[in-house]
């Protein structure tokens, strides 16, 4: 059955108008199985490249703050109402099937918000027909998924199909239709000409709400939030602009939902950090450890930017490329953002998926000018890659593995394995580590023995 599967999506693929019309029509028959959920909740849409995570948890903490049960779904982690779990799916915006039932449970915990990571790829596969959406987001947009959607016009206007979805929804009794924008983005204008009942602007310099004095540390970033007729100071655990920005968002979209700003500042306040990005894993050691995310060239600019910035000592990059079909193009763009400020380079595997390993490291490592053994390296092998870079790194450095966070597996070789970056690099740190290594080396498994 599997290798039928496998070769009628190879033959007709995502974007064909077959499986396109059999995505909607699961998508309707979902909505339909659920009693449409999404009619009695107000749904608030996230999407973009970068930031969408952060931004989904951090609206979420702020309508958790003002006494609101909420449910939502991110790549990371779900929540209905007080329990809260981790997506161990690989999925940023799940099936349809899924989906309804999950916004369905949020009904019956009596949740008055859902808020949802809406990916591009989900908006081309109709995954999110039959949601009435009240409110959407926009972080911002950058080139990724261009082999998917065929151009990157297409992937804009993919993610503009969410502004144009709030629109068309029928409306709810006293809830209105909310546009949320970036300012700062450079496709901003696109997006603004969406129509909806009510448009908010966020951003760092001028917008309906914008943020003043930015102060940057490791453990997060302090700035006064503008808003009409009103300011506040913010203490966000989370550090760097971008952060900032992806909380002026959340922001936005309480203000938009009448929330109060003592709730809005506390909830931003109160926000821990994202699992998985700008994390820091600490153990005791002397040099700081970073678990982020960042697998495009904007989100490693910005994470190897800032921590350029707060390293007093050696910076240490340990990163690779998304393999399954994933934008090939970007992977040297990559290679050469990380080049301008890492001080050590290790190039490895990221989520390789059936893609030659070595394949997407040397494309990868295309984009660095330097020459491998000069600060650089290539190692396949992920846990060996961290393992050389914290048994190099001193007092004052700081290493950032980047590309999979919180994610709790490795696609290899078309093979789930069990991976979690934070937890292995916690075992690496306490020196504590057994490893069982099988007889194919990449198809091992991790058995982590803590010793009292």
């Amino acid at each position: 059955m599997k290798p039928i599967l496998k070769f009628l999506r190879t033959a007709i693929p995502d974007t064909h108008p077959i499986r396109i019309f059999y995505h909607r029509i699961m998508s309707f028959l979902a909505a339909i199985y659920y009693w449409y959920p999404s009619d009695h909740l107000i749904v608030i849409g996230v999407t973009g490249t970068n930031g969408k995570t952060t931004t989904v948890n951090l609206i979420t903490n702020v309508l958790n703050s003002a006494g609101y049960k909420v449910g939502m779904t991110s790549t990371i982690n779900f929540q209905i109402g007080n329990k809260r779990w981790i997506n161990d799916t690989k999925q940023t915006t799940l099936g349809p099937f899924f989906l309804q039932k999950m916004l369905r449970q949020m009904v019956k915990a009596g949740c008055k918000y859902a808020v949802l990571e809406v990916s591009s790829h989900s908006i081309t596969q109709a995954r999110i027909n039959g949601i009435n959406i009240d409110v959407a987001v926009i972080t911002n947009v950058s080139p990724e998924h261009v082999e998917y959607h065929g151009s990157f016009n297409n992937y804009l206007n993919t993610k503009g199909q969410l502004f144009q979805k709030v629109s068309k929804s029928p409306r709810k009794f006293g809830v209105p239709k909310v546009l949320i924008m970036n300012a700062d983005d450079k496709y901003y204008t696109y997006f603004n000409q969406f129509v909806a009942d009510r448009k908010m602007t966020y951003g760092l310099k001028s917008a309906t709400i914008y943020s003043a004095e930015i102060e940057q540390k490791p453990e997060g970033t302090h700035f006064v939030m503008h808003v009409p007729n009103n300011s506040v100071p913010v203490d966000l655990r989370l550090p760097g602009e971008f952060n900032v920005a992806n909380a002026l968002a959340a922001a936005a979209v309480a203000i938009s939902l009448q929330v109060p700003m003592e709730q809005i500042k506390k909830g931003l306040d109160d926000s821990a950090t994202v699992s998985g990005r700008f994390e820091h894993v600490d153990c005791g050691q002397k040099y700081s450890v970073i678990v982020d995310y960042a697998h495009t060239p904007e989100a490693l600019e910005s994470v190897m930017s800032l921590y350029r910035r707060l390293t007093t000592g050696k910076l240490y990059a340990i990163f690779g490329g998304t393999g399954g079909g994933r934008d090939k193009s970007k992977r040297p763009a990559m290679g050469a953002t990380v080049d301008q400020y890492a001080d050590y380079i290790i190039v490895t595997d990221d989520d390789p998926y059936e893609e030659d390993e070595w394949k997407i490291i040397e494309q990868v490592s295309s984009g660095i000018k330097r020459q491998e053994g000069q600060n650089f390296w290539k190692i396949p092998d992920r846990l060996e890659a961290i393992r050389l870079a914290l048994t190099m790194a001193k007092e004052g450095d700081c290493v950032v593995v980047a590309g999979k966070g919180c994610e709790e597996v490795m696609m290899l070789r078309g093979k789930k394995i069990q991976w979690n970056d934070k937890h292995i690099i916690k075992e690496l740190l306490r020196r504590s580590i057994e490893v069982e290594i099988y007889p194919d080396h990449y198809e091992r498994r991790e058995n982590v023995c803590l010793k009292s």
